[in-house]
């Protein structure tokens, strides 16, 4: 069984699923256009994810993927928390902020069984893990429901792991990828491989069927990653462009400028490594800091200047996530963007053979 069988689809492209910048919408225009749609839930509180995933089901009957986090949520230190502040106390003074002020809770959400029991009722045909995988309960538990598993992978030694445990095909998430990097076995950035490097070692490795992204922008890339051995691609980048996608109007803005050029891997906004758009904050502190609390728990205090310099129409403390590549950005609808990654520009729904 070929990968596209596995998961119901026509065309080998997967949407990334990239939690802020969109809703059930990008996920269903990618699902009828014969890709794969993803529909990001870490950030959604349990009756905002029931509403997504409701309209979901209402705007497609085809497969989509749902995607969730795996992390093991931090233990609040609150020296680390003060040494974080401190750092940001100077822009808190200059918008008129008291340092202490900012925003409570984790923000980001890992994989549970109260957000299974949101998430049973649908079925997913396909569900997506960063960051690991669930414990195996868990993971029992959504095998059962007859989902494809796929989870991400930035190592050779983290794509056999996943396999080891049962999951249905591995993504290959190179350096070049946007948004929050996936490793979970190791934390550092020595050493990380490109997309083009990890898809065939981990082609080699492995007896799952392995999808390539990073850096994957437009019919080229992906013929690229299938020469490889790559059975699909995943895309995020390119598609925050899209009128479906929910990018804000000043992320947009600096997808379509100069600084698009310049993206790095930054903790400042989430505390884990995550590849944006440099800006201001990345500049003036580094875009990997220590004294940034740990995931997610360092947005706490980023929250308020993010607030009050995007109400002045600054993108100076907002995570402008992007990969390295986004020449694939176009403000085209994203049927027609998964079309022409799969080669076929003025063609709907047909199998794409490769």
């Amino acid at each position: 069984m070929t990968l596209r069988e596995m998961l119901g689809v026509e065309l080998p492209v997967l949407q990334a699923p990239m939690a802020g910048v969109q809703d059930h919408a990008l996920a269903a225009a990618v699902c009828e256009a014969g890709g794969l749609g993803a529909l990001p839930c870490a950030l959604l509180a349990p009756e905002a994810m029931r509403a997504e995933l409701t309209a979901l089901r209402a705007r497609t009957d085809r497969p989509f993927n749902v995607n969730v986090f795996c992390h093991a949520p931090p233990e609040p230190d609150a020296a680390r928390d003060a040494a974080w502040r401190a750092a940001l106390a100077p822009y808190y003074v200059a918008f008129g902020f008291d340092p202490a002020w900012g925003a409570a809770g984790a923000g980001r959400q890992p994989f549970t069984h109260a957000m299974a029991d949101i998430i049973e009722p649908f079925r997913p045909p396909v569900m997506s893990f960063h960051f690991g995988l669930p414990d195996a309960d868990l993971l029992a538990r959504v095998h059962g429901w007859g989902t494809r598993v796929l989870a991400s992978a930035t190592s050779v030694e983290e794509g056999r792991w996943l396999e080891a445990r049962g999951v249905d095909a591995v993504i290959a998430q190179g350096h070049e990828a946007g948004g929050h990097r996936g490793h979970f076995l190791s934390d550092t950035l020595d050493g990380a491989l490109g997309t083009f490097a990890l898809v065939p070692q981990l082609v080699r490795a492995l007896r799952v069927p392995v999808i390539a992204a990073g850096g994957v922008a437009d019919a080229r890339g992906v013929e690229a990653a299938l020469a490889l051995g790559a059975s699909a691609v995943q895309v995020g980048t390119a598609y925050l462009l899209c009128p479906e996608a929910t990018t804000g109007a000043l992320h947009r803005a600096a997808l379509q400028g100069e600084e698009a050029r310049h993206t790095a891997y930054t903790n400042l906004f989430t505390g884990r490594p995550a590849r944006g758009i440099v800006n201001r904050l990345m500049r003036e502190l580094g875009p990997m800091s220590p004294l940034a609390p740990a995931f997610p728990l360092a947005a706490a205090a980023i929250a308020p200047l993010r607030i009050e310099a995007e109400r002045r129409g600054r993108g100076d403390f907002s995570p402008l996530w992007a990969g390295q590549n986004v020449t694939g950005c176009k403000s085209i609808p994203a049927a027609r963007l998964t079309r022409e990654l799969a080669g076929k520009p003025s063609q709907g729904r047909r199998a794409w053979r490769c």
